[in-house]
């Protein structure tokens, strides 16, 4: 069902995106796990104060009451959406679209592979970075919160929680992925599969600001990922996790579907 030379060939392409989209968690994850202090704490709160709109947009609040609350505050809102975001657009692009736009992935469904299994294996690529970067940031922010605050991290809501994270990216995956099955123009495959969720988290900033915006909440997904809900155990923010999981099998399996039925043009 996987080739694995493709398979192989395609992930040694994902590590220089890996790579750099680590470090950059690193260097923000480490950054902000370690401003956990009462002096720290005070300064970061009073930008909130300052620019309380502003900071609301990208999901920053006032006040933590616990190490795990506080990294919700400044990682989950902003960090660890955008930055994995932008690598499904970067790979889910690459992985199909990209192929068909120069030609070539005509080429490779001549050889006698069933379009079905270039299609999964493409899918299995993209589904393994994802992978890498929330379990790499999970490890991450468990050795960061470990060494500086030994004991103060509840591990296991911190998985959970980055269990919810997981379930958001595939679904954004899922997105690009669909668009780059649709669209043989490379183009098109970055306006959906980059346009979808860059407005849809447009659409998330508006509702974290509240007032009247905050009708926006009920027109994107990513108020299915309730990261203060999630810690806090309530039933209704465990269920978005399922429901992105759910959505993000559909969009694959239609991709695939897609692809199979697809005109490829040498």
């Amino acid at each position: 069902m996987m080739n694995m030379a493709l398979y192989k060939r395609e992930m040694k392409g994902s590590i220089k995106l890996l790579v750099i989209f680590g470090a950059v968690i690193t260097l923000y994850v480490s950054i902000i796990i370690s401003m956990y202090d009462p002096e720290m704490m005070k300064t970061l709160d009073s930008f909130v104060e300052v620019m309380p709109e502003l900071m609301a947009a990208v999901g920053m609040k006032e006040n933590a009451a616990s190490l795990l609350g506080f990294m919700v505050s400044y990682l989950y809102g902003f960090i660890l959406l955008i930055f994995p975001m932008v690598f499904c657009i970067l790979r889910g692009n690459a992985l199909i679209a990209k192929y068909v736009d120069r030609g070539s992935m005509a080429l490779l469904a001549a050889a006698p592979v069933k379009r079905h299994t270039i299609a999964f294996t493409q899918v299995s690529v993209l589904i393994s970075g994802i992978l890498t970067l929330t379990l790499y940031s999970s490890v991450l922010e468990l050795i960061c919160a470990q060494s500086g605050f030994p004991g103060e991290l509840d591990a296991a809501s911190l998985f959970l929680l980055n269990g919810g994270l997981l379930c958001l990216h595939l679904f954004i995956g899922g997105i690009c992925f669909l668009a780059s099955c649709v669209f043989s123009d490379t183009k098109y495959s970055i306006a959906l599969g980059a346009g979808i969720p860059a407005f849809m988290y447009v659409l998330q900033m508006l509702a974290n600001v509240g007032g009247n915006a905050e009708k926006a909440k009920y027109f994107t997904f990513f108020t299915l990922f309730d990261p203060d809900g999630i810690i806090a155990g309530e039933s209704s923010a465990a269920a978005g996790a399922p429901t992105l999981l759910a959505g993000a099998i559909v969009l694959y399996a239609l991709g695939i579907v897609i692809f199979e039925k697809k005109d490829l043009h040498l």
